[in-house]
Parts: C-alpha cells; sequence; structure tokens
C-alpha cells in the first residue's frame, strides 16, 4: 500500500487501486468543520446528521474538481424541511444550512417513534436533490443535475444522481452522528467505476470484486476516531494494491462578507429595499449559514436619497 499520512480529522483525500478498476475519495470530518457547522443551528438531531450527510457529499463530488470552484449538494420540497444545502469549496472552506418546519418535524418525529426520517418524508413526494457545480470563472455557467428525493437515505438518492447524471457506476456510504464528547463527526466514502479501454480490457468483473469490497464497510468503522483512513482503505483493498493521494485540509468556512452583500443588495429595486429600511435608516441581514449579522446603512446600497 502506497500511503500518504492523514490527519486525524477534517479532510479529504483521493485514492485508487493498482489492480482494481475504480477511483475513490475518503473524507473524515470533525470538530474543525462539521461540528463547527451543526452546532452553530439549532436543529434536531436527526436534521443535523443529514445535513451532514449533504456536506460529506458535495466533498466528496467538489474534492474532484481540476478547477476553482464550489459544489453544493442542495436538496428542496413541500415538506417538513423546505431546503436542505451542504457546500464544499475548492480551498477546503464548507458551510451548510437547513430550513425546517419545528412542528411539522415534531409531528414526524413522532410517527417515526424517534427513528430517522426517510427522504421522502422530509421533502415530501415532490423532493428534489440538486448537485449544483460552479467554477469561480464567471463566463462559465453552472452545471446542475437533479433527481428525485424518491430512496431512503440522501446516499442512495446520490448514488441514483450519478448513474442518470453522469452514467457511472458508484458506490457511496456517508455516516454522521456524534462522538463520545457530544461533538458531531462524520465520514464519506466513494467509488467509481473506471470504464475499460484497450489498455485494462473489460472492467466487468474486477468492478464487481471492488463493488462487493466496499459492501462489506460497517456504519461502526466510518465512526470509528481510532480507524484512520488508511487503515479502512487497507483493509478494503490491500489484496488489489491501494494507493492514497495527498489529502486537503477542510474547515468551516463562510463566504459571507460586507462587500459582496452589498452587492447583492445592489441587484434589488430600491423600493423593496426602503420596505426593510428599520427605523435608524439601516438594513439588519443576517447569513443563513454562518449566522454573522451585518447592519448596513441604506444610502451605501442605494446612494443617498434627494
Amino acid at each position: 500500500m502506497t500511503l500518504s499520512p492523514m490527519p486525524q480529522s477534517d479532510y479529504v483525500s483521493g485514492f485508487s487501486s493498482d489492480t482494481l478498476p475504480l477511483q475513490g475519495q475518503f473524507v473524515r470530518l470533525g470538530k474543525g468543520s462539521l461540528s463547527a457547522i451543526l452546532e452553530r443551528h439549532a436543529y434536531p438531531d436527526h436534521l443535523a446528521e443529514i445535513l451532514g450527510e449533504a456536506v460529506l457529499l458535495a466533498t466528496l463530488v467538489g474534492s474532484r474538481m481540476k478547477f476553482e470552484g464550489r459544489v453544493m449538494a442542495q436538496a428542496e420540497g413541500d415538506g417538513p424541511v423546505s431546503m436542505l444545502v451542504g457546500e464544499y469549496r475548492k480551498d477546503g472552506g464548507l458551510r451548510a444550512y437547513a430550513r425546517h418546519e419545528p412542528d411539522r418535524w415534531e409531528w414526524l418525529n413522532k410517527v417515526n417513534k424517534g427513528e430517522k426520517p426517510h427522504m421522502p418524508q422530509l421533502f415530501g413526494p415532490m423532493g428534489r436533490l440538486g448537485l449544483i457545480i460552479m467554477q469561480d470563472n464567471p463566463n462559465t455557467q453552472p452545471y446542475q443535475g437533479i433527481v428525485p428525493l424518491g430512496k431512503g437515505s440522501l446516499a442512495e438518492c446520490a448514488a441514483e444522481y450519478f448513474a442518470r447524471s453522469e452514467q457511472v457506476d458508484t458506490c457511496l456510504q456517508l455516516k454522521v452522528c456524534k462522538n463520545s464528547d457530544g461533538d458531531w463527526i462524520g465520514s464519506g466514502i466513494m467509488i467509481q467505476r473506471i470504464a475499460g479501454d484497450d489498455l485494462r480490457g473489460d472492467t466487468e468483473d474486477g468492478w464487481q470484486e471492488a463493488r462487493a469490497l466496499f459492501s462489506t464497510i460497517k456504519d461502526q468503522e466510518l465512526a470509528d476516531e481510532a480507524l484512520s483512513g488508511e487503515e479502512l482503505l487497507y483493509r478494503l483493498f490491500h489484496e488489489g494494491g491501494v494507493r492514497v493521494e495527498k489529502h486537503s485540509t477542510l474547515a468551516d468556512a463562510c463566504t459571507c462578507n460586507r462587500e459582496r452583500l452589498i452587492g447583492t443588495l445592489q441587484g434589488m429595486g430600491d423600493d423593496s429595499l426602503r420596505e426593510l429600511v428599520e427605523a435608524d435608516g439601516n438594513l439588519s441581514l443576517d447569513c443563513q449559514f454562518c449566522g454573522r449579522s451585518y447592519r448596513i446603512p441604506i444610502d451605501e446600497v442605494t446612494g443617498p436619497t434627494s
């Protein structure tokens, strides 16, 4: 096994096999990323868990990008949860938030007797999962692929996205939970099939072997902070040889700032903005992701009135 030493937490790394037709990503989040994001909002535990899965999914997808940009894993619907979004940026910054109706959530929790809800329960029959890829290059249009949220878990819905939108055989697992200290932790792993060519030949048998090995991963292994990423990958793929790439560090980091917010507000109509002005002449705004508050004089946005 070729190793690229990984830290204990808050990183993502790619890997490959010497003999099996796969490429993969492994991510582990902890106190410096996922826990900081989820503890910022008073989400119910199961909602925080699923929001953490969205962050893992965005990271698994985005860390494969060869360009500067970001990936958003965004779920929407008309159920107890109306929106949920996890975002990964190529610089390693992560952020996330969810909108839910507490009364409807409480009713669902009673119906499920405290068990984790499935996707149609959360987002309703019209729920959709979108993976949105945006380059920093302003001349490049965002790419978005959408699939129904009709499966039980976010991971299952994501696998359907890859089958439909990218037509790539994909296996992935996502696990988010609290550790013994009460901090949120999460791990995700994804493998995708490498297509056959003149050099590799047909890759069907090798992919079926890779899938069989992947299916042996247990939730307890993904939740075990004492089990390093290298050890887990070695357990899975050591017979075929596994190569781990250099890791990238991840952190809780919002992109909101005063200048960007003013630019967004300037795209709105002056009359609409003036309806939001408080008595002291300021606009009071909060970032949905990080909760940071901004107070901006209306004249900074619209210019002084005559």
